[in-house]
């Protein structure tokens, strides 16, 4: 990994630099112990990593801090404690996606299989070929309109298994600002990992 420094808004961000080939996008995390990972395609330029990483440079500072706070208080996340994190909030997850799960579906009128809440370490929800619907227990801690748009989003994969003009116009029938909703969910996709 290559040691990189983001200077904006008066806001200083070290981070590292992993180069992956299985990697289909920029992403940011803040691991518990303050450490800012960047993770790249392996052809995306530094540059554009370095703009991605300066555009949140906001949002790191403040992971940032608040895992340095954590530390001075002796707090650390570790993943028997993230274990416990997913089980205390499984079944409040799995009452509010069902329910949300029924009401859309009354408008589309879907079939589909089981639903399962997860602890899923890259993605706030699924939908498998077998009609399947997975979601994460952190759409617990989302605004609603962000948590609706994550079922209506997976429950529209029940029709269009990909994302084609043809999904994006089932998704728009309930969320015409959709794209507004992707823009605020991937500013705070680094918040779910």
């Amino acid at each position: 990994m290559k040691e990189k420094l983001v200077v904006a808004n008066d806001s200083r961000i070290e981070y590292s630099l992993k180069r992956s080939r299985r990697a289909r996008r920029l992403r940011v995390v803040v691991h518990g112990d303050g450490r800012v990972v960047a993770t790249a395609p392996y052809r995306a330029p530094e540059w554009l990593v370095d703009e991605f990483v300066n555009e949140h440079t906001s949002w790191l500072r403040e992971k940032v801090d608040q895992a340095r706070e954590r530390r001075e208080a002796g707090v650390t996340l570790s993943r028997p404690a993230r274990r416990r994190d997913y089980l205390k909030h499984k079944e409040a997850a799995r009452a509010l996606v069902e329910e949300r799960v029924a009401y859309f579906n009354a408008f589309y009128n879907f079939d589909y299989g089981k639903v399962r809440i997860q602890d899923q370490k890259t993605r706030w929800g699924s939908c498998s070929s077998k009609k399947n619907l997975n979601f994460s227990y952190r759409l617990l801690f989302l605004t609603p309109d962000l948590c609706d748009y994550i079922v209506v989003h997976e429950l529209c994969h029940l029709r269009e298994l990909n994302h084609s003009p043809r999904f994006w116009k089932l998704v728009a029938k309930v969320f015409p600002d959709y794209k507004e909703l992707r823009r605020e969910l991937g500013a705070r996709a680094s918040v779910l990992f």
